[in-house]
């Protein structure tokens, strides 16, 4: 059975090829683990160069880095052009941060120095996600080449045709063969390749996902693993302009139609006039919010999701809450003449219903209402995931307050809960990942420190109690 990708708008065939077997899977890592050797000794500058030839390849060619992305997984093409941005962007925050953070450095002792040094693992699994196929593995790739680590990296699924181009663009820039190779497919690939003898496993996707690999890898205490997972995210709407409010709540709930792990998922709002007030806001701009395929004519906010299979998953979801007790403020629907992969934006209204802590990847948002602060603080905090989380309110106190007591690792004011730096670590606690966040800090997971203590000459050292 062939591996096929497909343009969720239209349905049009994208890419197919064969899926990669155990055979398959165990030649990659032979492979890349005889590449590592020469290519953790090649000098870090010449790593750097080639990383730069593949930033200069990513620029040539963004258009069409970013056309692909968007027939993949119908994201907008501002979107995708914004994806490619922040993928040739990468290359240099992540030089900075190997040189900060993973660098050289020594210092003189009285019988010589002690150096502190940085040694690659070995050889890096990187699965990659969907909803950015192509940031978020580069943001792995990339600090684990500049390390020296050879890497191995599988696509979604979802999205082979850009992972085959992003290792095209690597082997053009320079990059010796067995150092980055590809292999594609499924869940059964992506287990075949964890099973082999790799050295790192870096992952962004979901927490069910997680959850299996943590359990996969618990007693192969040699495997360094990275998780950058999903969340369950609050935003807190206290207060100011209720359209300025919510402006914001649209672009973290709905931006990339839903489908950002940053995306927030929760509005907790107070009860009384204000918040009455906002929800108006959010709901009005919500229903009105403009769908369309990435290459329509005109602008608008949201796309399809990746598949209509991920669809009928949020659907279903969807449903489940309404079931529980979940008030729809605002339904979904598939708007006229679009497919099912279509779906616009849901508003439910859950105050004072148990719901399950779960990600809903798609453009659904459940608000809770709250009579003060310390109940918005509280029930922000009612998850098992720490990823993203926002207060939009003009009153700093609040604010520092908000910053000192919420459990997450992306925590933004009077900015969408989706707002993040490529030169700032991005990561989560509890179901959101491992302790080992991304994005600027992607350099601590991808070498290990060595500490040497070092003299040029062997000594004679005095031994107590045997004289000189």
């Amino acid at each position: 059975m062939m591996l096929r990708s497909i343009d969720p708008a239209d349905g049009a065939l994208l890419w197919e090829g064969p899926h990669d077997d155990v055979g398959g899977c165990e030649a990659a890592v032979a492979h890349a683990r005889q590449s590592f050797a020469g290519w953790s000794r090649t000098p870090l500058a010449e790593r750097v160069a080639i990383a730069r030839r593949y930033a200069a390849l990513l620029k040539e060619q963004a258009d069409e880095v970013a056309r692909l992305i968007s027939r993949e997984t119908g994201k907008l093409l501002w979107d995708s052009r914004g994806e490619v941005a922040a993928m040739i962007g990468k290359v240099e925050i992540s030089i900075a941060a190997q040189a900060e953070r993973a660098g050289f450095r020594e210092q003189d002792m009285p019988f010589g120095r002690a150096v502190l040094r940085h040694r690659p693992h070995g050889v890096m699994a990187v699965l990659g996600p969907y909803n950015f196929p192509a940031h978020l593995p580069n943001g792995h790739i990339v600090p684990a080449l500049l390390a020296g680590n050879t890497v191995i990296f599988k696509p979604s699924e979802e999205t082979p045709a850009i992972g085959a181009l992003m290792a095209g663009l690597w082997s053009d820039a320079g990059l010796p063969p067995g150092v980055l190779q590809l292999v594609q497919g499924a869940r059964e690939t992506g287990a075949a390749l964890i099973g082999g003898d790799i050295d790192g496993l870096l992952f962004t996707g979901s927490a069910a996902a997680g959850r299996h690999f943590r359990h996969a890898l618990v007693d192969r205490p040699k495997v360094i693993l990275a998780l950058e997972l999903g969340g369950n995210n609050p935003l807190i709407a206290w207060d100011g302009a209720p359209e300025a409010v919510a402006s914001h709540v649209i672009h973290s709930a709905f931006l990339t139609t839903g489908q950002r792990c940053s995306c927030a998922r929760r509005l907790i709002l107070p009860e009384g006039a204000q918040g009455d007030r906002i929800l108006s806001a959010v709901e009005a701009r919500a229903a009105a919010l403009p769908i369309g395929a990435w290459d329509d004519a005109g602008e608008a906010f949201m796309g399809p999701l990746v598949s209509a299979r991920a669809a009928a998953t949020a659907r279903r979801a969807l449903a489940a809450l309404v079931e529980a007790g979940a008030r729809t403020l605002l339904p979904a629907h598939v708007p006229a003449g679009r497919n099912d992969a279509f779906m616009s934006a849901a508003l439910l209204d859950v105050t004072g219903v148990a719901m399950p802590d779960a990600e809903i990847f798609a453009p659904v948002l459940q608000v809770v209402r709250v009579p003060d602060f310390d109940a918005a603080i509280q029930v922000a905090n009612a998850t098992a995931f720490g990823l993203s989380a926002g207060l939009l309110s003009q009153d700093e106190t609040l604010w520092q307050r908000f910053s000192t007591e919420i459990r997450a690792g992306v925590v933004n004011w009077n900015r969408p809960t989706t707002g993040a730096s490529s030169a700032m670590p991005f990561g989560g606690l509890g179901e959101s990942g491992n302790h080992r966040p991304s994005a600027y800090y992607a350099a601590d997971y991808c070498a290990f420190p060595a500490a040497s203590f070092e003299a040029a000459t062997v000594e004679a050292l005095p031994i107590p109690g045997m004289g000189p």
